[in-house]
């Protein structure tokens, strides 16, 4: 009977401690497809809980139950509209490596999104990241990678490819690529993005020079916040809502607003596994830490392809798409004659998988994922090289690198603070 009880002792004892390893496994490891139920929802930690990601806190479908933030004073705003009791972390490794969390939602300033987005598919999160996807081709690439590595599920939060009418022209993106896969405007196409077409560049994100040197409030850790980014001395406008205006965090408008125009226009064009071969940039001489306004970016693909950026809008009257057998307008007006009914006749886009918690119970590549969102990250970051070093740049489309040019291939991966790496 002792033998028997002290077994007994021991079974209970090594299956409490088998249950115990068996809940730090993020749960969408052990169950396959449908692992859980309808009901049940996705539980996800949030890093950054500034304005943008306090904005995703009521997500369909899942439920936050960790977050974190360097600057107390918005994990104070976060407790609030959570209702409080939330998990907080000062530091995103703790939240990554929290075993509640199923999903990463990567809401920081870009020159952090490529090292939190890596470490948590390397610990078998699923992965939201705001756009840019990456502030580097380099960290874009990383990303691509781990994610393919480690089988995780990743959404680029930029949507217009599936959802919601595209900006000025004022009709979804699938209407857009359903006409252009019509070949009823020819080939090659060239996109003009611009004010006259519908979007705003967002000229106001540009930085200060010769900022002044101020002392960082308590509630903010700067050295944290900085993390890979090069040591400048702390100064308001460097940080928050204004930091798209530095080099070292983001890129501008381009920064903030490319991936959202861009992305769709690669879309519709077919080029999400290519890069355009030759970038060509008409600026004034950034500064080295504060960016600053452009006239023109120009993208021209291997086929002839082209997609403009009018930063000046001086293409006034210019078709959104310019094709050697028609023109597509703002507003999905076309010279086309009689093109709505013509259109009727052809069939829809592929479906795409656009709910990501579904995309997670499943196992499902998202709509817009790591890999077609690292060519249009690419294409951001394509034009920032060109803008900052202020000439024309030849790309290789297939190597992923720029063609016999090492100041501009210095850009792709670029020299982190340590002891941070990617």
């Amino acid at each position: 009977m002792k033998e028997q009880n002290t077994s007994r002792r021991d079974f209970i004892r090594n299956t409490l401690i088998g249950a115990a390893a068996f809940t730090i496994v993020p749960r969408h490891v052990l169950g396959g497809n449908g692992f859980l139920a309808p009901s049940d929802h996705l539980t996800k930690g949030v890093i950054g809980t500034g304005s943008m990601g306090r904005g995703h806190f009521a997500y369909a479908g899942t439920k936050t139950v960790a977050i974190c933030d360097v600057d107390t004073r918005h994990l104070a705003l976060a407790q609030k509209e959570l209702g409080g009791g939330i998990k907080e972390h000062h530091d995103y490794r703790e939240l990554i490596q929290n075993s509640e969390v199923d999903i990463v939602h990567i809401a920081t300033p870009p020159h952090w999104h490529g090292i939190m987005a890596v470490e948590a598919a390397r610990s078998g999160k699923d992965i939201w990241c705001e756009k840019p996807m990456t502030r580097t081709i380099g960290e874009g690439k990383k990303v691509k990678e781990a994610v393919a590595q480690h089988g995780n599920i990743f959404r680029l939060n930029t949507w217009f490819r599936f959802d919601a009418n595209f900006y000025g022209m004022n009709v979804p993106v699938k209407k857009i690529k359903k006409l252009v896969d019509t070949g009823m405007l020819g080939w090659p196409l060239k996109v003009t993005i611009s004010k006259h077409t519908g979007f705003d560049w967002k000229f106001y994100w540009v930085g200060k020079e010769n900022l002044p040197i101020e002392q960082a409030p308590k509630e903010l850790d700067y050295d944290m916040w900085l993390g890979p980014a090069a040591y400048k001395p702390y100064s308001k406008h460097r940080v928050h809502t204004t930091f798209r205006g530095y080099w070292d965090y983001d890129g501008g408008g381009l920064g903030d607003m490319g991936q959202h125009y861009l992305d769709p226009v690669q879309y519709f064009l077919g080029k999400d596994e290519e890069s355009p071969i030759k970038i060509e940039v008409d600026a004034p001489q950034q500064h080295y830490d504060a960016v600053g306004t452009w006239r023109k970016i120009t993208y021209t693909y291997a086929d002839g392809c082209q997609i403009i950026l009018d930063g000046a809008g001086t293409e006034e009257g210019q078709a959104y798409i310019d094709g050697p057998k028609g023109k597509l307008y703002k507003g999905f007006v076309s010279d086309i004659p009689d093109m709505e009914r013509k259109l009727s006749q052809y069939p829809e886009p592929a479906a795409q998988v656009t709910d990501f918690v579904e995309a997670c119970r499943t196992r499902q590549k998202f709509a817009l994922n790591e890999q077609n969102g690292y060519y249009s990250a690419t294409l951001v970051n394509l034009g920032l090289a060109a803008l900052r070093l202020n000439r024309t740049l030849h790309f290789d489309s297939q190597k992923q690198e720029f063609v016999n040019d090492e100041g501009a291939n210095r850009l792709i991966n670029q020299p982190m603070r340590g002891p941070w790496t990617i």
